[in-house]
């Protein structure tokens, strides 16, 4: 019987992702989120009904349960309304668990790369499994950050470390992409986030299999771990890297001596890893090295990560989710050794007052990469300022002659009047309003 859904913050990638699902199930769904956006837009245009004010009067007569992310204060008139009036409400993390329970269950955590690695895993999946996917970001090979079968049986979830959603999940089989420290307004310490992914570990099947990447193997237990990486002690060992524009080629060894050759449509070092956690996954649970390479080479991405807007003669233009130094540093590394000839431009929209304040040395030290840094005022998302920690704060710092700060306003006009060679937009507020302005006027 078809339900009627509320979501409180509808226009996250997860959130969003959940609301099609149950709207592609038959389910109503209604919404509120702060702002609308090409997410909001979209799903309206799928039938969701989404309202853009804190008010009480847009929620319906009947809503079966509620839907919110964390991000949403506990004080929102109406997530306090639903709570007086006693409708079930459930974090979204609790709902992908319920979803996920009962079934073979594929997760990819990290702290960097689980987007992209979610997005491989359902490209190889998709056809050789009745599936259920969410994915943490529009894979352009299904335009969609779902992917629903009719009486799946089959799970692959993005794992978020925020808020400790990912202990919602237990995974038959996980991967872990990195444990950088991040997320420190919720874990205070990198410690603390190494102790959380140890829990999402242990609820990994001891019978299944936790894939790991080299640089962080040593960190997390499970009685099935394999690692994977480039060293020569790596169960999955990369070797013959080349990377082109637009593609990656590399070779996958595995723990029972096959070499199997793979193509990627996308290109850079963190993309090979990125394909390497997946292809080994795929051989784990029986896929063949044909279907995996045929899958692998038809996969085109993912929109906002390492995503082309221009190529052409005199101006590459990418634009990218990256909003962890550690993940700028991995894009700039990859533009660079792409374009060494070619002067790099970099837009940043700092995330969140708190991560500015706990990275500000490490995102100067990355931006002074670029030739030219183009920095915005911090997106707060869920917070409020800390007193000192400003754009002109993180500026002072970046060592590069060129290095300006200005409003998004300004961003197209300054573009046209200082002409880029190749261009890359970061961040992961609301940067991604001006990709489509900066393609047109470029």
């Amino acid at each position: 019987m078809a339900k009627t859904l509320y979501f409180l913050g509808i226009g996250g990638i997860g959130m969003s992702a959940l609301a099609r699902f149950f709207m592609q199930r038959g389910d109503t769904v209604y919404g509120y989120d702060l702002t609308p956006s090409p997410i909001t837009q979209k799903l309206e245009k799928e039938g969701a009904h989404i309202h853009y004010t804190e008010n009480v009067s847009a929620i319906p007569p009947h809503v079966d349960f509620v839907v919110y992310t964390p991000a949403v204060p506990s004080t929102h008139a109406e997530l306090v309304y639903f709570h007086q009036h006693g409708t079930p409400v459930y974090k979204r993390s609790q709902v992908l668990g319920h979803l996920a329970q009962g079934h073979s269950t594929l997760a990819v955590a990290g702290t960097h790369g689980k987007t992209t690695t979610t997005a491989m895993l359902a490209q190889l999946l998709a056809p050789y499994r009745h599936l259920l996917a969410f994915i943490g970001g529009v894979a352009k090979n299904f335009d969609s950050n779902v992917i629903l079968t009719p009486d799946y049986d089959t799970v692959v979830a993005e794992a978020d470390e925020f808020d400790r959603s990912f202990l919602t999940l237990f995974p038959t089989l996980a991967i872990i992409t990195s444990l950088d420290a991040d997320h420190l307004d919720i874990y205070g310490d990198r410690q603390h986030l190494v102790e959380s992914f140890q829990l999402f570990a242990d609820q990994t099947d001891r019978d299944g299999h936790l894939l790991i990447h080299e640089k962080v193997a040593d960190q997390i237990s499970h009685p099935h771990k394999l690692i994977y990486g480039t060293g020569e002690h790596c169960d999955f060992r990369i070797a013959d890297i080349v990377l082109g524009d637009c593609q990656a080629h590399f070779t996958l060894h595995t723990p029972d001596g096959q070499q199997l050759p793979v193509t990627i449509g996308v290109s850079g070092t963190h993309n090979v890893l990125n394909a390497a956690a997946a292809v080994a996954a795929g051989h784990l649970i029986g896929l063949t090295p044909a279907q995996i390479q045929e899958r692998m080479a038809a996969f085109c991405g993912v929109k906002r990560r390492f995503d082309y807007r221009i190529r052409r003669d005199g101006l590459i233009y990418i634009d990218d989710y990256a909003h962890h130094p550690e993940e700028i540093r991995a894009i700039l590394n990859a533009v660079k050794k792409l374009y060494a000839d070619k002067e790099l431009t970099v837009i940043f929209q700092p995330h969140l007052y708190t991560r500015t304040r706990d990275f500000g040395s490490q995102f100067a030290e990355v931006l002074a990469l670029a030739d030219r840094v183009i920095l915005l005022d911090i997106y707060p998302a869920r917070e409020k300022p800390i007193p000192g920690i400003t754009s002109q704060w993180l500026l002072d710092m970046i060592h590069c002659d060129r290095k300006i700060l200005i409003t998004k306003e300004e961003v197209v006009p300054y573009l046209r009047q200082n002409r880029p060679q190749v261009l890359l937009t970061v961040g992961a507020g609301d940067i991604d309003r001006l990709v489509v302005p900066i393609s047109e006027s470029l």
